[in-house]
């Protein structure tokens, strides 16, 4: 298939949103070589249930591509042109199934010894495009606040050594009230730059506290239903020979929310497929509320890039053999807090790691801390890198030092 040949027929099966935006940009779409207009499809099909960030990108794409002349647009996209197909992806129906595409074009560019230089031409193409149409200055710093060790009541792990050489360590910090304190000023900044997907907290056992507005909420034990189906549907097809890891891979990337039992209603339909989407696709993380945390924040900063993060790990489940673990059948399994603490601290430092990849990574600030303990981690422009601090502070105090 070749874009020139595109048609709005054969969209019908889009969500409606996604539809319109393709039949609105149809002409040059037709413009475009094969390939890129797949990959292109594979964000756009899902543009109904994507975040306000995620719309920008494409809709900034589009705007710069109509922007360019003929000449400028082969210059542009001479890389995508220039991959060699298999006859197999010559033939594939990419307008239909564009993540499928993905999927094999992917294996294809690997096996073909492509992979690089389309990385290359992939990350070009982006550059140029944020060049033409830079993001819009961030109407707050982004914070990024971090709850680890959760059930623990004393360790001897050297904690946040990855990231003490990045800000200042607090061994007297008063616990008291400190995540009920980390709660507010989340809804403090909710308040005062409200905005849809903005502000996040993610927990990995109960939700504290009511819903407050403004801040998108989502936690581990809330999605048990929905992991226990999803556990089930997965077991199914290994049982059923469903055809390896590939096939098994692909079949979760397609799960949609109302197949494991969470609302396709367009009110809860962005954070619904979210969620879906990190519980199918996330190595993981239907299984362990650590690996749940790590990369549902992973996630929502890549995806929603949000204003404020607040994270919290809670107590994982302790390794037991896979096809138990997959079953989902053994209630109450035993926990390991000084092995979730490990994990967390590995998780706060990835997530610092992400949130630096975002815009206005030199304002931000990132905050761990040890639930219910004295020690905790900051990052910020005005504190001093590398440093320890043995004086008492209150967390407040600290969420100050970074505002």
């Amino acid at each position: 298939m070749v874009a020139s040949e595109l048609q709005a027929g054969q969209f019908s099966g889009y969500p409606p949103q996604a539809q319109k935006l393709v039949i609105d940009h149809l002409t040059l779409l037709q413009k475009l070589p094969a390939v890129f207009v797949a990959l292109l499809l594979r964000e756009v099909i899902a543009y109904d249930w994507k975040f306000p960030a995620e719309r920008e990108d494409l809709d900034r794409q589009l705007s710069y591509l109509a922007s360019l002349s003929p000449e400028q647009l082969k210059a542009v996209l001479a890389g995508f042109e220039s991959v060699r197909l298999s006859e197999e992806l010559e033939r594939f129906d990419w307008v239909s199934s564009p993540e499928l595409y993905s999927q094999r074009l992917t294996a294809h560019l690997w096996a073909s010894h492509q992979i690089d230089a389309f990385h290359v031409t992939a990350d070009g193409y982006i550059n140029k495009v944020d060049a033409a149409a830079p993001p819009e200055p961030l109407p707050v710093p982004r914070l990024g606040l971090m709850v680890v060790g959760q059930g623990v009541a004393e360790t001897q792990y050297p904690l946040f050594r990855k990231l003490r050489k990045h800000g200042a360590y607090f061994s007297q910090v008063k616990p008291g009230n400190g995540f009920e304190k980390l709660l507010g000023a989340v809804a403090t900044r909710a308040s005062a730059h409200p905005a849809p997907y903005a502000h996040w907290y993610i927990d990995g056992g109960e939700e504290a506290a009511a819903p407050t507005p403004g801040v998108t909420r989502t936690s581990y034990e809330t999605l048990a239903p929905v992991r226990t189906a999803l556990l089930n549907k997965m077991e199914k097809a290994i049982q059923s020979g469903i055809g390896g890891p590939e096939a098994l891979h692909s079949m979760m990337s397609q799960m949609r929310p109302e197949e494991v039992g969470l609302s396709a209603g367009t009110e809860h339909s962005v954070l619904n497929h979210f969620q879906v989407s990190v519980l199918a696709e996330g190595s993981g993380t239907q299984i362990f509320s650590t690996t749940f945390v790590q990369w549902s924040a992973r996630e929502a900063l890549r995806r929603a890039r949000p204003l404020t993060l607040l994270a919290r790990f809670a107590p994982r489940q302790r390794q037991r053999p896979m096809n138990e673990l997959l079953s989902g059948k053994r209630q109450n399994p035993e926990l390991d807090p000084a092995g979730s603490l490990i994990d967390a601290d590995m998780g706060a430092y990835y997530t610092w790691l992400n949130q630096q990849r975002l815009s206005g990574a030199d304002r931000s600030g990132f905050l761990v801390w040890f639930e219910g303990h004295r020690e905790a981690l900051a990052i910020g422009p005005s504190l001093p890198r590398g440093t320890e601090s043995t004086s008492p502070v209150d967390l407040s105090e600290l969420l100050g030092q970074l505002a």
